[in-house]
């Protein structure tokens, strides 16, 4: 019987958009293309993510590598992506309050930075959870296998009593390894809480 749900944060709980990011600081064109693979699909975010390198390390090693006209987006982008609206995947949060209210344990696991502690607060049904598991205070991320085992670890859970909702299907399928329920969240809050209620979670559909 599933007891927890286990969500990822990235373009489930909100959607995760650096050209929207690099298009509020006025970049446009090549420059914003630029700016969102130099910055957003680097080893160094990912590094972030793992906590083995700091947001301000990350400013320094990326500055660099770009043109000198774009080096001033470096640190908001990387520092503070996160202070404008978060844009919440609509239905997501009166999702979390009915399985709250329904007596479901809510827990994240999420590949992020230390930062994440800025900003949850104004995610989603945040006063929900009862438990974050963040990827950079661990040293791993998903998909590594470990990271699954230190949720189950960390917050004495029970494998096959989870869910688990992710966006990516390599995260999803090393969660089912590890013996979590779990699926692929692709946008739709119907088929999600259709997938919940085929897996006996109470909920409406």
């Amino acid at each position: 019987m599933i007891k927890n749900i286990v969500f990822d944060m990235g373009n489930v709980l909100f959607a995760f958009k650096p050209s929207e990011y690099v298009r509020r600081l006025g970049y446009t064109g090549k420059d914003a293309e630029v700016l969102e693979t130099e910055i957003f699909a680097t080893p160094e975010w990912c590094a972030m993510d793992r906590g083995s390198l700091s947001p301000q390390e990350a400013v320094k090693v990326l500055e660099p590598r770009l043109p000198e006209h774009l080096r001033a987006a470096v640190a908001p982008l990387v520092c503070r992506w996160w202070e404008g609206d978060l844009m919440p995947i609509p239905g997501m949060g009166r999702l979390i309050e009915e399985l709250k209210n329904n007596g479901y344990s809510i827990y994240l696991l999420s590949n992020a930075s230390r930062d994440i502690y800025k900003y949850f607060h104004r995610l989603p049904a945040a006063a929900c959870f009862d438990g974050l598991l963040v990827s950079a205070d661990w040293l791993l991320s998903k998909p590594q296998h470990e990271i699954y085992e230190k949720l189950y670890e960390h917050f004495e859970l029970v494998p096959n009593e989870c869910f688990f909702v992710d966006d990516r299907i390599d995260n999803v399928e090393v969660a089912q390894l590890t013996g979590m329920h779990a699926t692929v969240f692709r946008g739709d809050l119907s088929r999600l809480r259709r997938e919940m209620r085929d897996a006996g979670i109470t909920v409406q559909l």
